[in-house]
């Protein structure tokens, strides 16, 4: 059986791509690795390969963690996946109060999967970058739907 990491995880390196050096993404934030922001990430920050892998699995794990706690119904590893994705991008926060999980833990997976469109806007902007992300992880939400 497939497992929510297998395709999950390429989703958000699809999307996220790996910077070694710290560098400022499209609305500011110093960002490393695979997509690692915080307060210890400033300018000038460098990371070995093994430093942002470690941190990836490390952070998706945590992201899974609460999404599993988050959820009331029945996921595919494509749900689940395209949740962690999802999550891992908008932040636990947004996710645990957004229409989304409400509609997920309703039942209602089709209103699930169209809210995935609502998450395109960062720093008052919509972004293409985030149309394109949010299009292929509610494809591959979809996929899981019976």
């Amino acid at each position: 059986m497939i497992d929510w990491r297998d395709c999950g995880i390429p989703l958000i390196k699809q999307w996220e791509k790996c910077s070694l050096t710290a560098y400022q993404d499209a609305v500011g934030v110093w960002t490393v690795g695979w997509g690692a922001t915080g307060p210890d990430i400033v300018e000038g920050t460098v990371w070995t390969q093994e430093q942002a892998d470690a941190d990836l699995a490390q952070r998706t794990d945590h992201v899974n963690a609460i999404v599993t706690q988050a959820i009331r119904v029945r996921l595919s590893p494509q749900q689940r996946g395209a949740l962690v994705s999802l999550t891992y991008n908008i932040g636990t926060g947004a996710f645990l109060s957004s229409t989304l999980l409400k509609a997920l833990n309703d039942g209602d997976y089709n209103r699930a999967c169209g809210q995935f469109g609502v998450w395109i806007i960062a720093a008052g902007r919509v972004l293409v970058g985030l149309i394109h992300r949010r299009a292929a992880e509610a494809e591959l939400f979809a996929e899981g739907i019976a």
